[in-house]
């Protein structure tokens, strides 16, 4: 008996844990740069809308829609598809009706949740779940594995080796190339603030091009290169794909950005 619990114990070490598009700091740094281009009727709106959470800031609510599985574990389950579409199997082209059964994806879920932001006829606490969906979701589409392989959930079963421990590609990007870096939020907020993106931030329609951004960060994983031929990588993978993340941080934070606007500045 006394083995069989070791085995046990032993076996769940290394399961991976689920990985979360950017972890917890690359989906506050979107969630910062898309208030630096928000337009002050939206900001007076968040605001409004953030009064009593605990820290009632975008950044303070980008990573709610993660940690639903432990505060809200049926919310979570229900939710659980919202964060992703797979779409790499049929060349990165989006099918609604294949690809996103029951608006039960990461493109749809924008959609969804954008327009419930938007509709001042809904309850404030509709509207405040909607706007921490919309934050987190945005920032979840920019991720390249968010709109990746179904084969390999989205590179969370393709192992690796980087830095001396195990891994996975879903989690290196996520999390483990920011890590790398070593740097303090600020310094990431000024590092990404310097990239300059051919993005418009007026107005657009209230509909997001979700389906576009998916489009985009499933060519991107497609690349020569981003699966490393190799299980055990090093830091020229990192310096080849992090200016790519980095890119996708800030592109994520000026669609934020341009999707608030237009539910908000009514």
């Amino acid at each position: 008996m006394a083995r069989i619990l070791f085995a046990l114990i032993l076996s769940l070490a290394f399961v991976p844990h689920e990985a979360h598009a950017w972890g917890r700091l690359g989906h506050r740094l979107v969630a910062a740069l898309a208030w630096d281009d928000l337009t002050p009727q939206a900001r007076a709106q968040i605001a409004e809308l953030l009064k009593g959470e605990a820290d009632p800031t975008l950044p303070g609510i980008a990573s709610w829609a993660d940690e639903l599985r432990e505060h809200d574990p049926d919310l979570g389950k229900r939710t659980g598809s919202w964060h992703y579409v797979n779409i790499a199997e049929d060349d990165c082209q989006y099918d609604a009706a294949k690809h996103c059964k029951n608006g039960n994806c990461v493109v749809e879920a924008i959609r969804t949740q954008t327009a419930i932001l938007a509709d001042t006829s809904r309850s404030q606490a509709e509207r405040l779940q909607a706007l921490k969906f919309v934050v987190h979701f945005v920032g979840d589409v920019h991720q390249p594995l968010h709109a990746g392989f179904a084969r390999d959930k989205g590179g969370n079963d393709f192992q690796l080796q980087f830095d001396g421990r195990g891994t996975n590609l879903h989690s290196l990007w996520d999390s483990g190339m920011l890590k790398a870096a070593d740097l303090e939020e600020a310094d990431w907020l000024k590092r990404l603030r310097a990239i300059p993106l051919a993005v418009d931030l007026p107005l657009q329609p209230l509909s997001p091009p979700s389906a576009q951004w998916a489009q985009a960060s499933c060519r991107i994983m497609m690349r020569p290169g981003f699966y490393p031929p190799k299980a055990t990588i090093g830091d020229d993978y990192v310096q080849t794909w992090r200016p790519l993340a980095e890119e996708q941080l800030r592109r994520g934070g000026a669609e934020l950005a341009v999707t608030l606007n237009a539910a908000l500045s009514r």
